[in-house]
């Protein structure tokens, strides 16, 4: 059966949504009063018990928008006798996304009787068994690390009965669709499905076939135009030369924290370990790192430690850094909507911000799909110092499937490739040499 589409309200208040006094007094205490759309979609949604298939991104408040009402019908149930079994099951694609949903849950159910635990790769698994053993009513959780969690018998999943799966589509890219798969066929079959995602592949409308039951359908309109305090410009220039523009914008605009997203791993690396001999404060975040390395860097890059954080996409999901001034897309996303992910992460609760992409002949079929996608042509920038470059698109590479993309992007990854010139086409055009 099709998804059937909830009636919608328009600026609703919390207070109509028909929560509960505690939720509402978390709710108050946040300074939130009117709902996002898929806040005033979702929870009346699952409030009701109907499964949800809902098509929003990061930044629209749909945390929330399924925090709040699994708090609300857990709070309305007689509680089971400590330890208190996980009901309500929430999987995420990266720890740091966990985490922040674990937070949410924890912010959102303060005045409730109610206990919420998360669990992620990276780190020992013995404090987290350790906790376990007290018992949640809510668990968030990586799919790696709760599989390992069930074969090691240390967590036990017979009572869920509200399963989330967010930003499937994240999950999928990343190849997590077997655990998900083996974690779904360990649940009660009665229990309330939502999904989230940001896209609607095929893989994620076959996946939502099979879990969801005659499911309301829940669409938010991607905001494809970033927001009007973002100003986003293009420069056309080469690969070997990225490096010394990043530096140079730095330095000469004296930029205090700055996020760089780059499409690999190893170009992470590598690419903090030249801003780092530029003279900058930097560190990289991505997959490979450890749990703690990961949380350092970001905590030294919101207080202000270091002033350049370089990641990929995978380990920036979920980030939520306020008041950030400046992104940089040194290498363009494989993916045109990461794009509007990316430079989302500035210009938020309306604060001015800057998004600027150094965009190479070879990746010039990408900043094409992204302009389509945003319905506009990026500005460019006349003078970058360095020698003209084309951005016509000419050959545009044939479309792969999604695995095959996924290992295309790990090989090139590993590749090793020769360090930039380090004074070779140096800008500006005055001739003086850039204050780093």
């Amino acid at each position: 059966m099709s998804p059937t589409k909830p009636h919608k309200n328009i600026n609703m208040s919390f207070k109509q949504l028909d929560l509960c006094a505690p939720l509402l007094q978390a709710i108050t205490e946040q300074g939130y009063t009117k709902a996002t759309p898929v806040q005033e979609q979702a929870i009346p949604v699952i409030l009701q018990g109907r499964d949800l298939l809902a098509g929003a991104q990061t930044g629209t408040g749909k945390t929330a928008g399924f925090a709040l009402p699994i708090l609300q019908r857990l709070h309305h149930q007689e509680r089971p006798t400590k330890p208190y079994p996980v009901r309500a099951l929430i999987l995420t694609p990266t720890r740091e996304l966990a985490m922040q949903v674990h937070e949410s849950f924890k912010i959102y159910g303060q005045h409730l009787p109610l206990f919420s635990e998360v669990v992620f790769g990276g780190v020992s698994t013995h404090a987290q068994i350790q906790r376990l053993q007290q018992g949640a009513d809510i668990l968030v959780a990586t799919p790696g690390r709760l599989l390992d969690l069930l074969k090691q018998k240390q967590v036990d999943l017979s009572q869920v009965q509200f399963f989330v799966l967010d930003e499937a589509d994240r999950m999928l890219d990343m190849g997590f669709i077997l655990d998900i798969r083996k974690l779904i066929s360990v649940l009660p079959k009665k229990r309330q499905n939502l999904l989230f995602s940001a896209t609607y592949s095929q893989e994620i409308k076959t996946l939502a076939a099979q879990l969801l039951n005659n499911p309301v359908e829940v669409a938010i309109a991607r905001e494809n135009v970033a927001a009007d305090t973002v100003s986003q410009s293009v420069y056309a220039i080469k690969k070997e030369n990225k490096r010394e523009l990043v530096s140079w914008l730095i330095g000469h605009h004296n930029w205090q924290q700055v996020l760089i997203f780059v499409r690999t791993k190893h170009g992470a690396d590598r690419l903090s370990k030249q801003l780092i001999k530029d003279g900058l404060r930097c560190d990289a975040l991505h997959g490979d790192k450890s749990q703690g390395a990961r949380s350092r860097a970001l905590e030294n890059f919101k207080s202000g430690k270091i002033g350049v954080l370089i990641a990929t996409d995978i380990a920036a999901r979920g980030l939520d850094i306020d008041q950030l001034p400046h992104v940089i897309n040194f290498d363009l996303p494989a993916q045109a909507e990461d794009y509007v992910h990316r430079i989302g992460r500035t210009g938020r609760a309306g604060m001015s911000g800057e998004a600027i992409s150094l965009v190479d002949a070879e990746e010039a079929y990408l900043l094409d799909a992204v302009e389509k996608l945003l319905g506009k042509k990026i500005p460019r920038v006349a003078d970058t110092g360095y020698a003209t470059v084309s951005l016509e698109v000419i050959n545009k590479p044939k479309a792969q499937p999604r695995q095959n993309q996924r290992q295309h992007r790990d090989q090139n990854g590993q590749k090793k490739q020769t360090a930039s010139p380090r004074t070779r086409n140096r800008r500006p055009s005055s001739n003086k040499q850039p204050k780093v």
